[in-house]
């Protein structure tokens, strides 16, 4: 993977661990020479990992749309930002540029953009690896929700699979970078059909 999607909160968070982790994510994708792409913010967990990206030297692609960049909540020091018109185009400039999408603890927005890009996943408009850091047990509940989608009957078990989780960063890029979109060749040719 050359660049990787990152999710996260506006927010810090209010344990360490969030903070230390986007830090320490940051830090991992320059190092492997990894771009990240991500929504262009300097506040929250947003800046945090894109300051540690380029702290490291490594390389940074923002896509901000233009009246969150009007509320000053835009990075300044970003060579490479992107302004969009909505938050619509945000996502799919962000998804376009990646090549597998991590999602870190965050609120409304990041559970929007998670969600949405799993559907797409799900409709085969993207064969690429969604991972979910699970930090401190942050998405335990929602994993669960998932559970209960499958159990229910509104959520296949293959789709579920396609949320690839860890609580490590390197277990998950090694998830990441073993991920096979065989449940998509399957959804095309019954499309050919």
């Amino acid at each position: 993977m050359q660049a990787i999607l990152v999710y996260c909160g506006a927010n810090p968070g209010t344990k360490p661990i969030y903070k230390e982790t986007a830090e320490e994510l940051g830090k991992i994708l320059a190092i492997n020479n990894i771009r990240l792409i991500y929504g262009g913010g300097s506040v929250g967990l947003m800046g945090i990992i894109a300051d540690s990206v380029l702290a490291n030297n490594g390389q940074v692609t923002g896509i901000i749309p233009h009246f969150l960049d009007r509320m000053e909540v835009g990075h300044k020091n970003l060579p490479d930002m992107h302004k969009v018109e909505t938050m619509h185009e945000r996502k799919a400039l962000m998804e376009k540029l990646c090549d597998g999408i991590i999602t870190l603890p965050g609120g409304y927005g990041s559970m929007d953009e998670l969600f949405e890009i799993l559907s797409w996943s799900q409709l085969g408009l993207h064969q690429k690896p969604v991972g979910l850091l699970n930090l401190n047990g942050f998405y335990d509940h929602l994993l669960k929700q998932l559970d209960v989608m499958v159990e229910e009957g509104f959520l296949k078990a293959e789709n579920r699979n396609l949320v690839l989780v860890s609580d490590n960063i390197e277990d998950l890029l090694k998830k990441m970078e073993a991920f096979s979109p065989s449940f998509h060749e399957k959804w095309l040719k019954r499309d050919q059909i």
